[in-house]
């Protein structure tokens, strides 16, 4: 989500054979749905790959992943072959959550203050994962480039609120997607890189809300 430089880590993510490997598994899950322990291992395994990630950087060996998610090795590298296929599963997953959020707003009846709401829980999401974010970018993951689709997707939702907010005469007409997206993020940025107290990132994200609002003279 952060414009993180998506690249490979070769030393985790192997050959290329092991990438095809990689995209014939993500099929066959997008296609033959898992069994209930199965979703429930997968669970597990990212959100310790997440945590483990988040503090002690994406080299740590992945055997500890699939001790600290409580599964054996194979069981982990039966649901991620590579660890990059790893670290995208986890992009994934954020970028759903926040396009689940992005559709309740999108029936909301104030569509400004739905557009305001999701920027506040957009920079919540964003802010959480902060250290893992950082961490991806650090070992060269583009999470743009590689997950382009998931990019788009997110960026064409949100554009709808923003639309239907600027519809309503809630948001400048002047105002693009991607200037509140990217003005969201500097502010999750800025908040979690400050010492000062006054640099909250409700407060910052408070600021980029009222920038993006009409303005009347007189």
């Amino acid at each position: 989500m952060s414009e993180a430089h998506v690249g490979s880590d070769h030393a985790a993510s192997g050959t290329s054979g092991n990438m095809e490997t990689m995209d014939a598994t993500v099929g066959v899950e997008m296609t033959k749905p898992m069994r209930a322990d199965a979703v429930r291992n997968h669970e597990k395994i990212l959100l310790a790959a997440e945590e483990i990630f988040a503090l002690d950087g994406v080299t740590v060996p992945i055997d500890l992943i699939a001790e600290r998610a409580g599964v054996g090795i194979g069981t982990l590298y039966r649901h991620f072959p590579t660890k990059e296929s790893l670290y995208e599963a986890i992009v994934v997953t954020r970028i759903s959550n926040v396009l689940e959020i992005a559709d309740r707003y999108a029936n909301d009846e104030d569509p400004g203050q739905a557009l305001f709401n999701f920027l506040r829980e957009f920079a919540t999401q964003v802010a959480d994962k902060q250290d893992l974010f950082e961490s991806l970018i650090q070992a060269g993951i583009d999470i743009k480039s590689k997950l382009a689709d998931q990019v788009e997707e997110l960026v064409r939702r949100v554009d709808v609120l923003r639309q239907l907010a600027v519809d309503a005469g809630t948001v400048r007409a002047d105002v693009t997607t991607t200037d509140m997206l990217n003005l969201v993020m500097g502010s999750c940025h800025a908040a979690s890189h400050s010492d000062d107290d006054d640099v909250s990132l409700l407060r910052l994200v408070n600021i980029v809300i009222a920038g993006i609002q009409p303005h009347t003279v007189g």
